[in-house]
């Protein structure tokens, strides 16, 4: 896609590696406008079947470049930070939330400020031994953001939520997975072969369905059992038309693995 993120595409994963390293692939302009591209392309192609996002060298990503604002400041390319969100942030965690594909983060380092923020937004969370997590906003007088005031209470329950954005404490990968806020952590060594492993396991998986589960979890968040049990007959009809459906229906009955396809 760019020089500031790298896009690959293999066994029906399509890997997003921020590619800023010396910058613990902080954010700028261009790799905002790139992830969003990426993640554009990736939900369009029926090739892809999981998405993965991690970061170059030793960082995730340590949230916005600061110095980079000062730039654009400079330069006088004056924008409020209202708009920035608009304009990159908030399209990002949209589209990560709203694509019916599963999306990974593979954190391999610090993962601070809007970066995460951008780990939250995923359906999973994998993280190295030594990945480290900060709301770092208050640090610079500013509110969480991309995401975080909505992912941390849901995740956390208020008061525990408040806590890390008020205080920006560090939590360790042991610590986020015993809160909750991580599925696994693995030896730094073997990150990235968990995450292809699981990666290509989802990406043999029933999409479709896949999708519809997550559409479903998403609106539920925000609705009563009456309404979610509506939804999800809903969304069961749509799943039961899938030729994934037909599938694994068939492969049950002739005592063979499903071979499905994502439609």
């Amino acid at each position: 896609m760019s020089d500031t993120l790298l896009y690959a595409v293999e066994n029906g994963v399509a890997t997003l590696t921020l590619n800023r390293p010396d910058k613990l692939n902080a954010f700028d302009d261009a790799l905002l406008g790139a992830l969003d591209e990426a993640l554009r392309a990736a939900e369009k192609d029926p090739a892809v079947r999981c998405v993965v996002l991690t970061g170059a060298g030793r960082g995730f990503s340590a949230g916005q470049d600061l110095a980079a604002v000062a730039e654009r400041e400079a330069s006088g390319k004056r924008m409020s930070l209202r708009q920035h969100l608009d304009r990159s942030y908030n399209r990002v965690i949209r589209k990560i939330r709203g694509m019916e594909k599963p999306v990974i983060a593979a954190v391999n380092g610090v993962a601070a400020g809007a970066g995460m923020s951008l780990a939250l937004a995923c359906d999973l969370r994998i993280a190295a031994q030594s990945a480290r997590f900060i709301q770092s906003f208050i640090g610079v007088g500013l509110v969480p953001d991309s995401g975080s005031t909505w992912f941390l209470p849901r995740m956390l329950g208020f008061s525990k939520a408040f806590e890390l954005a008020i205080t920006a404490q560090r939590l360790g990968a042991d610590d986020a997975l015993a809160l909750g806020l991580l599925n696994h952590v693995v030896p730094d060594g073997e990150l990235a072969a968990e995450v292809k492993a699981l990666a290509e396991q989802l990406a043999a998986a029933p999409t479709r369905a896949i999708g519809l589960t997550k559409r479903a979890m998403n609106r539920a968040m925000a609705t009563t059992l009456d309404e979610a049990l509506d939804y999800e007959a809903i969304l069961q009809d749509l799943a039961g038309r899938s030729e994934d459906h037909k599938e694994g229906v068939a492969a049950f009955m002739e005592k063979r693995p499903p071979e499905f396809k994502g439609r």
